[in-house]
């Protein structure tokens, strides 16, 4: 299978940020907690640092490991506060110009950025600052937030921040590092995760609790939607700068994105992706002898599916993690075994059994079609798939590398033909009621929130003005930009 299309069949979130303030050696902390959040992007990565006399920056292509090490990280990148940044490319392309943190020297002092998300009025903003004189180094949306901070008129460096805010839309998790100050932003309806941590007496900002734990952190508290922390000498201050509204946070960081061992919204992911399972096991139970998770984030809905079944779960695939993305597959007969060089049958747990596979997801099909007739080729009797979210049907914007509509299996087929394709004896996906139930961990709790679901459901939580414009709705051009044009 071709590299294109592998990436497309699989999912991935733009990005990770972690942050930290007022600590020794903070680059190399801030290396570790980039490891822990590695999973949120292959792409690239980057340090920027301050150490009271100015900014020292990093940005390289490939992973965490590769980029910082060695005795002398804290020498190129010395100061005691760091932010720091993993990338997958989805607003803007995989070029060394994208690396994140993004930094600009502004009339205050310089500003170092990062940002986890993806901005749906991001076109129309860079469209109307280039008109207006912008210079742009990156085809990041993230570089528009700096261009709206250095052209506001406010004083101090957080109400100009504030003020860029106020012009942005989509879903955003931001990490900013001044001279004096880490700041960390959540968007208005929390759809991507930050959250603060304490680090000997001194606060840590990253996008989930697994890197909290890395380097020997305490969680504190989520940073809440729509909430502003602005950590200095004094301490952490919290404003909200945004009207109030009902969260809305990603599920999806339940179902894939987020590590199992991460605490997301005050629920344990792995805990989640066990009542998924179950509840999946509930709406679709079937004769087989083995459950069987893809590797590896289908692993602990795997386990829910079999407990609440009474079935044996095995690792009848096995999946080679020291595969890059980088490997170069020299010929097309090479590139079409792709998936044989990432995963693996186990022959002693497949071979004579009616097999149940477990996966979070189907986005085109490709990987599991071919995963399936490794499974028959291993000696399986019957092979049935269930799938521990529901049907992919629409795009994303707000960070997901996702394909177009038309490129999403359950957006274009039946059940039963995806059942055929796919060459499965049974396909099943959790329902959203299911989904519901699972994060409520068996009901529908009416303090539970509306989550971001549209990739099931089409309710997309926020306009989505650069695809309004693509359609032709340019009657809600004008007020957007106007703020652009008296300013």
């Amino acid at each position: 299978m071709s590299e294109d299309l592998e990436r497309e069949d699989q999912l991935r979130l733009e990005c990770g940020v972690f942050g930290v303030f007022d600590v020794p050696d903070a680059a190399a902390i801030t290396a570790l907690g980039l490891h822990a959040l590695q999973h949120r992007g292959q792409e690239a990565c980057g340090i920027a640092a301050f150490d009271g006399m100015g900014f020292h920056t990093e940005r390289h292509m490939g992973h965490v490991g590769e980029a910082f090490t060695g005795q002398d990280l804290v020498e190129r990148l010395p100061g005691a506060s760091a932010i720091g940044h993993t990338r997958y490319s989805t607003s803007g392309g995989s070029f060394v110009r994208n690396i994140q943190p993004m930094f600009a020297d502004l009339g205050g002092g310089g500003i170092a950025l990062a940002h986890n998300g993806n901005l749906t009025n991001f076109l129309t903003l860079r469209e109307q600052l280039v008109e207006d004189g912008a210079i742009f180094q990156s085809t990041s949306d993230s570089e528009v937030i700096l261009h709206l901070i250095a052209r506001s008129r406010r004083a101090r460096i957080v109400d100009r921040f504030i003020d860029a805010l106020t012009h942005i839309e989509g879903g955003y998790a931001l990490v900013a590092l001044t001279n004096k100050k880490l700041i960390g932003v959540r968007d208005p309806l929390g759809i991507r995760p930050l959250v603060l941590g304490d680090l000997d007496g001194q606060p840590v900002l990253a996008s989930e609790t697994c890197a909290l734990d890395i380097i020997g952190a305490r969680f504190v508290r989520d940073v809440e939607h729509g909430e502003m922390v602005v950590i200095d000498t004094d301490g952490v201050t919290s404003i909200k700068p945004f009207p109030a509204q009902e969260a809305r946070p990603c599920v999806f960081e339940y179902i894939y994105f987020a590590r199992p061992d991460s605490v997301v919204n005050g629920k344990s992911v792995y805990d989640v992706r066990k009542e998924m399972g179950r509840r999946l096991a509930h709406e679709s139970r079937v004769d087989v002898d083995v459950v069987v998770p893809v590797p590896d984030s289908s692993v602990p809905a795997a386990i829910g599916f079999a407990q609440e079944c009474g079935l044996p779960y095995e690792m009848g695939i096995i999946r080679n993690h020291y595969i890059g993305r980088t490997f170069i597959q020299p010929t097309q007969g090479v590139r079409e075994h792709g998936v044989g060089m990432k995963y693996s049958p186990n022959r002693a747990v497949l071979s004579g059994k009616r097999v149940l596979l477990v996966d979070d997801s189907i986005v085109r099909g490709t990987t599991l079609m071919k995963l399936v007739g490794m499974v028959r080729n291993a000696g399986a009797t019957e092979v049935h798939l269930r799938i521990g979210s529901p049907p992919l049907r629409f795009p994303d914007f707000y960070g997901i590398d996702m394909p177009d509509q038309d490129r999403l299996l359950a957006a274009n087929k039946s059940l039963d033909e995806m059942r055929e394709m796919l060459k499965v004896d049974s396909l099943h996906f959790l329902t959203v009621e299911g989904l519901y139930w699972a994060m409520g961990a068996g009901e529908r709790n009416p303090d539970l929130p509306q989550f971001t679901d549209h990739y099931f459901t089409g309710d997309y939580p926020t306009r989505l003005l650069d695809r309004e414009i693509a359609e032709g709705r340019n009657d809600v051009v004008e007020r957007q930009l106007s703020f652009l044009v008296d300013a």
